[in-house]
């Protein structure tokens, strides 16, 4: 009886370590821009978007951003939308990263690395982590493979 109890134990814990779930509902978040204006991503409901936390002092993440910059233009003006959300403790580190990559989507910030709200709620324990949201605000994938994200997106925005 014992075992049994502690493994219901190990498995609810590990359950409620997990990142979101592919098929449910994302998460809310609400963080500040770059102009300190707070920015939900219930408010891109009825779009594509894919929900990117990177930071400034992140290699591959910067790498992420000039594949991004290559398929974000051609997407935008069909509904797709990039949530960047930094977890830069210095702004002037993220609004300097913005401005050298070029980066021209929605970018939010929140302090406390890897322990702010947002990114406990979400289980980020890496950078740069990914998820897709379709249309409807569901999760459809974490971490989607660069070369193929174009055409997952194209396929959402159909």
């Amino acid at each position: 009886m014992k075992l049994v109890l502690f493994l219901s134990l190990c498995f609810v814990s590990t359950v409620s370590l997990a990142q979101p779930v592919i098929g449910s509902p994302a998460p809310e978040i609400a963080l500040k821009d770059v102009n300190g204006n707070t920015v939900s991503l219930s408010s891109l409901k009825g779009k594509v978007v894919l929900i990117d936390f990177w930071a400034s002092w992140c290699g591959p993440c910067r790498r992420a951003n000039r594949q991004l910059i290559k398929i974000y233009p051609k997407l935008k003006l069909k509904g797709f939308e990039i949530y960047s959300i930094s977890i830069d403790d210095d702004q002037g580190d993220w609004q300097k990263a913005i401005a050298a990559d070029k980066i021209t989507w929605l970018q939010v910030n929140e302090k406390n690395s890897f322990y702010g709200p947002v990114a406990n709620a979400w289980k980020i324990d890496q950078i740069p982590s990914t998820f897709l949201i379709d249309k409807q605000g569901i999760l459809v994938a974490v971490d989607p493979e660069e070369r193929g994200l174009e055409k997952r997106v194209t396929q959402l925005l159909k």
